[in-house]
Protein backbone atom coordinates (compact mmCIF):
# COMPACT_ATOMS: atom_id res chain seq x y z
CA UNK A 1 0.00 0.00 0.00
CA UNK A 2 1.32 3.48 -0.96
CA UNK A 3 0.48 6.22 1.54
CA UNK A 4 0.66 9.84 0.40
CA UNK A 5 0.89 12.58 3.02
CA UNK A 6 -0.28 16.08 2.14
CA UNK A 7 0.13 18.89 4.66
CA UNK A 8 -2.40 21.72 4.74
CA UNK A 9 -1.98 24.14 7.58
CA UNK A 10 -1.87 22.21 10.81
CA UNK A 11 -3.83 19.30 9.39
CA UNK A 12 -2.16 16.15 8.14
CA UNK A 13 -4.29 14.61 5.39
CA UNK A 14 -3.75 10.95 4.54
CA UNK A 15 -4.60 9.22 1.28
CA UNK A 16 -4.06 5.49 0.84
CA UNK A 17 -4.05 3.60 -2.44
CA UNK A 18 -3.96 -0.19 -2.83
CA UNK A 19 -2.41 -1.77 -5.91
CA UNK A 20 -4.45 -4.45 -7.74
CA UNK A 21 -3.52 -6.62 -10.68
CA UNK A 22 -1.98 -4.62 -13.53
CA UNK A 23 -1.81 -1.37 -11.61
CA UNK A 24 -5.47 -0.60 -10.93
CA UNK A 25 -6.09 1.05 -7.60
CA UNK A 26 -8.93 1.15 -5.13
CA UNK A 27 -9.36 3.21 -2.01
CA UNK A 28 -8.38 1.50 1.21
CA UNK A 29 -10.26 2.39 4.39
CA UNK A 30 -8.12 4.11 6.98
CA UNK A 31 -9.26 4.30 10.62
CA UNK A 32 -10.78 7.65 11.56
CA UNK A 33 -8.09 8.28 14.16
CA UNK A 34 -5.49 8.28 11.39
CA UNK A 35 -7.33 10.75 9.15
CA UNK A 36 -8.59 13.26 11.71
CA UNK A 37 -6.66 16.57 11.64
CA UNK A 38 -4.83 17.40 14.82
CA UNK A 39 -6.45 20.87 14.89
CA UNK A 40 -9.71 22.12 13.47
CA UNK A 41 -9.78 24.67 10.66
CA UNK A 42 -11.35 28.09 10.59
CA UNK A 43 -10.47 31.73 11.08
CA UNK A 44 -7.15 33.55 11.04
CA UNK A 45 -4.84 32.33 13.78
CA UNK A 46 -1.58 34.21 13.51
CA UNK A 47 1.61 35.03 15.35
CA UNK A 48 3.98 37.96 15.03
CA UNK A 49 7.62 37.01 14.53
CA UNK A 50 9.80 39.99 15.48
CA UNK A 51 13.29 40.44 14.10
CA UNK A 52 14.08 43.82 15.67
CA UNK A 53 16.46 43.36 18.60
CA UNK A 54 16.28 39.62 17.80
CA UNK A 55 13.12 39.32 19.88
CA UNK A 56 11.98 36.16 18.09
CA UNK A 57 14.16 35.39 15.09
CA UNK A 58 17.03 34.92 14.64
CA UNK A 59 17.86 34.50 18.31
CA UNK A 60 21.04 36.55 17.88
CA UNK A 61 22.95 38.21 15.04
CA UNK A 62 25.64 36.27 13.23
CA UNK A 63 24.21 32.77 13.46
CA UNK A 64 25.24 30.40 10.64
CA UNK A 65 22.69 30.11 7.86
CA UNK A 66 21.76 26.55 8.81
CA UNK A 67 21.10 27.61 12.40
CA UNK A 68 18.96 30.59 11.34
CA UNK A 69 16.89 28.30 9.16
CA UNK A 70 16.59 25.64 11.87
CA UNK A 71 15.31 28.26 14.33
CA UNK A 72 12.66 29.45 11.89
CA UNK A 73 11.46 25.92 11.20
CA UNK A 74 11.14 25.42 14.95
CA UNK A 75 8.97 28.53 15.23
CA UNK A 76 6.73 27.16 12.48
CA UNK A 77 6.59 23.78 14.24
CA UNK A 78 5.43 25.52 17.41
CA UNK A 79 2.81 27.54 15.52
CA UNK A 80 1.44 24.47 13.74
CA UNK A 81 1.25 22.50 16.97
CA UNK A 82 -0.97 25.23 18.43
CA UNK A 83 -3.26 25.32 15.39
CA UNK A 84 -1.99 28.63 13.96
CA UNK A 85 -2.17 29.15 10.21
CA UNK A 86 -0.51 32.52 9.56
CA UNK A 87 2.80 34.20 10.42
CA UNK A 88 3.49 37.93 10.31
CA UNK A 89 7.26 38.17 9.95
CA UNK A 90 9.12 41.45 10.39
CA UNK A 91 11.13 41.76 7.18
CA UNK A 92 12.01 45.48 7.53
CA UNK A 93 12.55 46.24 11.22
CA UNK A 94 14.60 49.47 11.06
CA UNK A 95 14.80 50.81 7.49
CA UNK A 96 16.84 47.76 6.60
CA UNK A 97 16.01 44.54 4.82
CA UNK A 98 15.81 40.78 5.17
CA UNK A 99 16.13 40.47 1.39
CA UNK A 100 18.58 41.90 -1.18
CA UNK A 101 16.72 45.19 -1.35
CA UNK A 102 17.46 47.64 -4.13
CA UNK A 103 16.72 50.50 -1.71
CA UNK A 104 18.05 49.74 1.78
CA UNK A 105 20.93 47.79 3.35
CA UNK A 106 20.89 44.30 4.76
CA UNK A 107 19.64 44.24 8.36
CA UNK A 108 22.25 44.06 11.07
CA UNK A 109 19.86 41.91 13.10
CA UNK A 110 20.91 39.10 10.73
CA UNK A 111 24.70 39.36 10.77
CA UNK A 112 25.52 41.96 13.40
CA UNK A 113 26.79 44.36 10.71
CA UNK A 114 24.46 46.56 8.70
CA UNK A 115 24.86 45.97 4.99
CA UNK A 116 26.58 42.59 5.35
CA UNK A 117 25.18 39.88 3.06
CA UNK A 118 23.97 36.97 5.25
CA UNK A 119 24.93 34.45 2.56
CA UNK A 120 21.42 33.56 1.40
CA UNK A 121 18.08 35.19 0.69
CA UNK A 122 16.21 35.05 4.03
CA UNK A 123 12.88 36.33 2.67
CA UNK A 124 12.86 33.73 -0.10
CA UNK A 125 13.52 31.02 2.48
CA UNK A 126 10.93 32.36 4.94
CA UNK A 127 8.17 32.52 2.34
CA UNK A 128 8.89 29.12 0.82
CA UNK A 129 9.22 27.37 4.18
CA UNK A 130 5.97 28.90 5.39
CA UNK A 131 4.03 28.02 2.26
CA UNK A 132 5.29 24.44 2.37
CA UNK A 133 3.33 24.14 5.63
CA UNK A 134 0.19 25.50 3.95
CA UNK A 135 0.46 28.63 6.10
CA UNK A 136 0.07 32.24 5.03
CA UNK A 137 3.04 34.61 5.06
CA UNK A 138 2.43 38.28 5.87
CA UNK A 139 5.47 40.50 5.29
CA UNK A 140 5.64 42.94 8.21
CA UNK A 141 7.22 46.34 7.55
CA UNK A 142 7.94 49.06 10.10
CA UNK A 143 7.20 52.09 7.91
CA UNK A 144 9.13 55.07 9.28
CA UNK A 145 11.55 53.94 12.00
CA UNK A 146 15.12 54.19 10.72
CA UNK A 147 17.19 53.14 13.73
CA UNK A 148 16.90 52.32 17.41
CA UNK A 149 19.53 55.02 18.02
CA UNK A 150 19.48 58.63 16.86
CA UNK A 151 22.89 59.17 15.20
CA UNK A 152 22.77 58.94 11.38
CA UNK A 153 26.55 58.56 11.41
CA UNK A 154 26.17 55.03 12.78
CA UNK A 155 24.37 53.93 9.61
CA UNK A 156 26.26 52.62 6.58
CA UNK A 157 27.37 55.50 4.32
CA UNK A 158 25.05 54.46 1.49
CA UNK A 159 21.97 54.40 3.72
CA UNK A 160 19.17 56.64 2.35
CA UNK A 161 18.95 58.38 5.72
CA UNK A 162 22.54 59.56 5.27
CA UNK A 163 22.12 60.33 1.60
CA UNK A 164 19.05 62.46 2.40
CA UNK A 165 19.54 64.04 5.84
CA UNK A 166 16.46 66.21 5.24
CA UNK A 167 14.35 63.03 5.26
CA UNK A 168 14.97 62.18 8.93
CA UNK A 169 14.65 63.49 12.44
CA UNK A 170 15.80 62.21 15.81
CA UNK A 171 13.24 61.74 18.55
CA UNK A 172 13.23 59.90 21.86
CA UNK A 173 16.71 58.50 21.26
CA UNK A 174 15.76 56.98 17.90
CA UNK A 175 15.89 58.01 14.25
CA UNK A 176 12.81 58.30 12.03
CA UNK A 177 11.92 59.05 8.45
CA UNK A 178 9.71 62.15 8.37
CA UNK A 179 6.25 61.17 7.03
CA UNK A 180 5.63 64.80 6.11
CA UNK A 181 8.22 64.67 3.31
CA UNK A 182 6.45 63.50 0.12
CA UNK A 183 9.62 61.82 -1.17
CA UNK A 184 9.81 59.78 2.06
CA UNK A 185 6.30 58.43 1.67
CA UNK A 186 6.98 57.49 -1.95
CA UNK A 187 10.31 55.91 -1.04
CA UNK A 188 8.86 53.73 1.73
CA UNK A 189 6.06 52.60 -0.59
CA UNK A 190 8.73 51.72 -3.18
CA UNK A 191 10.55 49.62 -0.58
CA UNK A 192 7.37 47.70 0.18
CA UNK A 193 6.50 47.13 -3.47
CA UNK A 194 10.05 45.94 -4.20
CA UNK A 195 9.55 43.04 -1.79
CA UNK A 196 5.96 42.34 -2.86
CA UNK A 197 6.79 42.20 -6.56
CA UNK A 198 9.73 39.85 -6.04
CA UNK A 199 8.34 37.43 -3.44
CA UNK A 200 5.13 35.44 -3.11
CA UNK A 201 3.92 37.12 0.08
CA UNK A 202 0.23 36.85 0.91
CA UNK A 203 -0.08 40.23 2.60
CA UNK A 204 1.71 43.42 3.55
CA UNK A 205 1.53 44.28 7.23
CA UNK A 206 2.34 47.55 9.01
CA UNK A 207 2.68 47.85 12.76
CA UNK A 208 1.69 50.80 14.95
CA UNK A 209 4.75 53.02 14.41
CA UNK A 210 3.83 55.90 12.10
CA UNK A 211 4.73 59.12 13.86
CA UNK A 212 6.69 58.20 17.01
CA UNK A 213 4.97 57.68 20.33
CA UNK A 214 5.25 60.75 22.61
CA UNK A 215 8.51 60.90 24.53
CA UNK A 216 8.36 62.85 27.79
CA UNK A 217 6.23 65.56 26.22
CA UNK A 218 8.92 66.53 23.70
CA UNK A 219 7.56 68.02 20.46
CA UNK A 220 8.15 66.21 17.17
CA UNK A 221 10.88 68.20 15.35
CA UNK A 222 9.08 68.62 12.02
CA UNK A 223 8.57 72.38 12.05
CA UNK A 224 10.56 72.92 8.84
CA UNK A 225 8.69 70.14 7.07
CA UNK A 226 5.36 71.63 8.12
CA UNK A 227 6.46 75.05 6.90
CA UNK A 228 7.43 73.59 3.53
CA UNK A 229 4.56 71.16 2.98
CA UNK A 230 1.80 71.84 5.49
CA UNK A 231 -0.96 74.23 6.40
CA UNK A 232 -3.78 74.50 8.92
CA UNK A 233 -3.68 72.33 12.04
CA UNK A 234 -0.43 70.39 12.42
CA UNK A 235 -2.23 67.33 13.84
CA UNK A 236 -4.58 67.14 10.87
CA UNK A 237 -1.61 67.58 8.54
CA UNK A 238 0.28 64.71 10.18
CA UNK A 239 -2.76 62.43 10.01
CA UNK A 240 -3.15 63.41 6.37
CA UNK A 241 0.45 62.39 5.69
CA UNK A 242 -0.13 58.95 7.18
CA UNK A 243 -3.44 58.59 5.36
CA UNK A 244 -1.85 59.48 2.02
CA UNK A 245 0.83 56.85 2.61
CA UNK A 246 -1.70 54.14 3.51
CA UNK A 247 -3.92 54.99 0.56
CA UNK A 248 -0.96 54.99 -1.84
CA UNK A 249 0.25 51.57 -0.72
CA UNK A 250 -3.31 50.25 -0.91
CA UNK A 251 -3.77 51.50 -4.47
CA UNK A 252 -0.41 50.15 -5.60
CA UNK A 253 -1.16 46.72 -4.16
CA UNK A 254 -4.60 46.69 -5.79
CA UNK A 255 -2.96 47.44 -9.14
CA UNK A 256 -0.88 44.25 -9.03
CA UNK A 257 -1.84 41.26 -11.16
CA UNK A 258 -2.23 39.08 -8.04
CA UNK A 259 -4.00 39.47 -4.72
CA UNK A 260 -1.86 40.86 -1.92
CA UNK A 261 -3.78 42.01 1.16
CA UNK A 262 -2.93 45.05 3.26
CA UNK A 263 -3.22 44.91 7.03
CA UNK A 264 -2.30 47.37 9.78
CA UNK A 265 -1.98 46.85 13.51
CA UNK A 266 -2.70 50.15 15.28
CA UNK A 267 -2.57 50.84 18.99
CA UNK A 268 -5.76 49.45 20.51
CA UNK A 269 -7.45 52.78 21.25
CA UNK A 270 -8.40 55.04 18.35
CA UNK A 271 -10.04 57.78 20.43
CA UNK A 272 -11.72 57.87 23.82
CA UNK A 273 -15.41 58.72 23.98
CA UNK A 274 -14.58 61.73 26.15
CA UNK A 275 -12.69 63.23 23.20
CA UNK A 276 -14.95 62.00 20.40
CA UNK A 277 -18.54 60.69 20.73
CA UNK A 278 -17.70 57.94 18.23
CA UNK A 279 -14.74 56.76 20.32
CA UNK A 280 -14.52 53.83 22.72
CA UNK A 281 -15.48 53.75 26.40
CA UNK A 282 -11.83 54.01 27.45
CA UNK A 283 -9.51 56.62 28.92
CA UNK A 284 -6.05 55.71 27.62
CA UNK A 285 -3.61 57.05 25.06
CA UNK A 286 -5.31 57.78 21.72
CA UNK A 287 -3.48 56.73 18.56
CA UNK A 288 -5.41 59.37 16.56
CA UNK A 289 -3.70 62.09 18.60
CA UNK A 290 -0.49 60.41 19.78
CA UNK A 291 0.85 58.71 16.63
CA UNK A 292 -1.49 60.42 14.14
CA UNK A 293 -2.93 57.08 13.07
CA UNK A 294 -6.53 57.56 11.92
CA UNK A 295 -7.35 53.88 11.76
CA UNK A 296 -11.10 54.53 11.65
CA UNK A 297 -10.65 56.29 8.31
CA UNK A 298 -8.55 53.42 6.93
CA UNK A 299 -11.42 51.05 7.73
CA UNK A 300 -14.25 53.29 6.51
CA UNK A 301 -12.43 54.01 3.23
CA UNK A 302 -11.50 50.30 2.96
CA UNK A 303 -7.88 51.13 2.25
CA UNK A 304 -7.00 48.08 4.38
CA UNK A 305 -8.16 44.52 3.89
CA UNK A 306 -7.85 43.71 7.57
CA UNK A 307 -7.22 45.68 10.76
CA UNK A 308 -5.41 44.18 13.77
CA UNK A 309 -5.85 46.49 16.78
CA UNK A 310 -3.46 45.75 19.60
CA UNK A 311 -6.01 45.15 22.34
CA UNK A 312 -3.29 44.41 24.87
CA UNK A 313 -5.38 44.73 28.04
CA UNK A 314 -7.29 42.28 30.16
CA UNK A 315 -11.04 41.98 30.56
CA UNK A 316 -12.01 44.51 33.19
CA UNK A 317 -8.98 46.80 32.82
CA UNK A 318 -10.02 50.16 34.32
CA UNK A 319 -8.53 52.31 31.53
CA UNK A 320 -8.82 50.08 28.48
CA UNK A 321 -11.21 47.21 29.06
CA UNK A 322 -10.87 44.39 26.53
CA UNK A 323 -14.62 43.88 26.84
CA UNK A 324 -15.21 47.50 25.77
CA UNK A 325 -12.68 47.65 22.96
CA UNK A 326 -13.46 44.49 21.00
CA UNK A 327 -17.14 45.47 20.49
CA UNK A 328 -16.03 48.95 19.43
CA UNK A 329 -13.71 47.58 16.75
CA UNK A 330 -16.35 45.05 15.68
CA UNK A 331 -18.84 47.89 15.20
CA UNK A 332 -16.26 49.84 13.20
CA UNK A 333 -15.71 47.08 10.62
CA UNK A 334 -19.38 46.07 10.47
CA UNK A 335 -20.82 46.74 7.03
CA UNK A 336 -17.38 47.07 5.41
CA UNK A 337 -15.22 44.55 3.57
CA UNK A 338 -12.49 44.93 6.20
CA UNK A 339 -11.77 41.90 8.36
CA UNK A 340 -11.01 42.27 12.06
CA UNK A 341 -8.29 40.28 13.80
CA UNK A 342 -7.59 41.03 17.46
CA UNK A 343 -4.00 41.56 18.57
CA UNK A 344 -3.44 39.45 21.69
CA UNK A 345 -0.76 40.20 24.30
CA UNK A 346 0.62 36.72 24.88
CA UNK A 347 3.79 38.40 26.18
CA UNK A 348 1.86 39.70 29.22
CA UNK A 349 0.87 36.25 30.45
CA UNK A 350 2.22 35.73 33.95
CA UNK A 351 3.31 39.33 34.43
CA UNK A 352 0.42 40.32 36.72
CA UNK A 353 -2.32 38.44 38.60
CA UNK A 354 -4.83 39.58 35.95
CA UNK A 355 -2.78 37.87 33.25
CA UNK A 356 -3.10 34.32 34.46
CA UNK A 357 -3.22 31.26 32.19
CA UNK A 358 -6.96 31.70 31.62
CA UNK A 359 -6.93 35.28 30.32
CA UNK A 360 -6.23 34.53 26.65
CA UNK A 361 -8.80 31.77 26.36
CA UNK A 362 -11.35 34.05 28.02
CA UNK A 363 -10.59 36.65 25.33
CA UNK A 364 -11.39 34.17 22.58
CA UNK A 365 -14.58 33.09 24.34
CA UNK A 366 -15.60 36.75 24.48
CA UNK A 367 -14.75 37.17 20.77
CA UNK A 368 -17.16 34.39 19.87
CA UNK A 369 -20.01 36.69 20.87
CA UNK A 370 -19.00 39.15 18.13
CA UNK A 371 -19.37 37.74 14.64
CA UNK A 372 -17.28 40.50 13.06
CA UNK A 373 -14.14 39.19 14.79
CA UNK A 374 -12.41 37.05 12.17
CA UNK A 375 -9.31 35.93 14.03
CA UNK A 376 -6.50 36.62 16.49
CA UNK A 377 -2.80 37.47 16.27
CA UNK A 378 -0.43 36.72 19.16
CA UNK A 379 2.58 38.78 20.19
CA UNK A 380 4.99 37.27 19.94
CA UNK A 381 6.44 33.92 18.83
CA UNK A 382 8.84 33.32 21.72
CA UNK A 383 6.07 33.88 24.26
CA UNK A 384 4.12 30.94 22.86
CA UNK A 385 6.71 28.51 24.21
CA UNK A 386 7.90 30.44 27.26
CA UNK A 387 5.73 32.52 29.60
CA UNK A 388 2.50 31.79 27.66
CA UNK A 389 3.03 28.05 27.19
CA UNK A 390 0.19 26.93 29.46
CA UNK A 391 -2.11 29.75 28.33
CA UNK A 392 -1.64 28.90 24.66
CA UNK A 393 -2.18 25.21 25.35
CA UNK A 394 -5.58 26.12 26.74
CA UNK A 395 -6.33 28.31 23.70
CA UNK A 396 -5.34 25.51 21.34
CA UNK A 397 -7.40 22.90 23.16
CA UNK A 398 -10.49 24.97 23.95
CA UNK A 399 -10.77 27.02 20.75
CA UNK A 400 -8.74 25.37 18.00
CA UNK A 401 -9.53 21.73 18.71
CA UNK A 402 -5.85 20.86 19.05
CA UNK A 403 -4.00 18.26 21.05
CA UNK A 404 -0.67 20.08 21.53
Amino acid sequence: MRVQLLRWGAALVVFATGVLGSGGGTPVAVPAAETAPRCSAGGVRAVWISTVENIDWPSRPGLPVAEQQREYRTLLDDAERLGLNTVMVQVRPTADALWPSTHEPWSHWLTGTQGQDPGYDPLEFLVEETHERGMQFHAWFNPFRVSKQADPGQLVPEHPARQHPDWVFGYGGQLYYDPGVPEVREFVADVVLDAVERYDVDAVHFDDYFYPYPADGAPIPDEETFAAHGSGDVGDWRRGNVNRFVQDVSERLNALDRDVALGISPFGIWRNRSADPSGSDTSGLQSYDATYADSATWVREEWVDHIVPQVYWEIGHPTADYAALVPWWADLVSGTDVELYIGQAAYKTGTTPAWDDAELTEHLTFNEEHRDVDGDVYFSARSLTSNATAAMRRVAQEHYGCRP
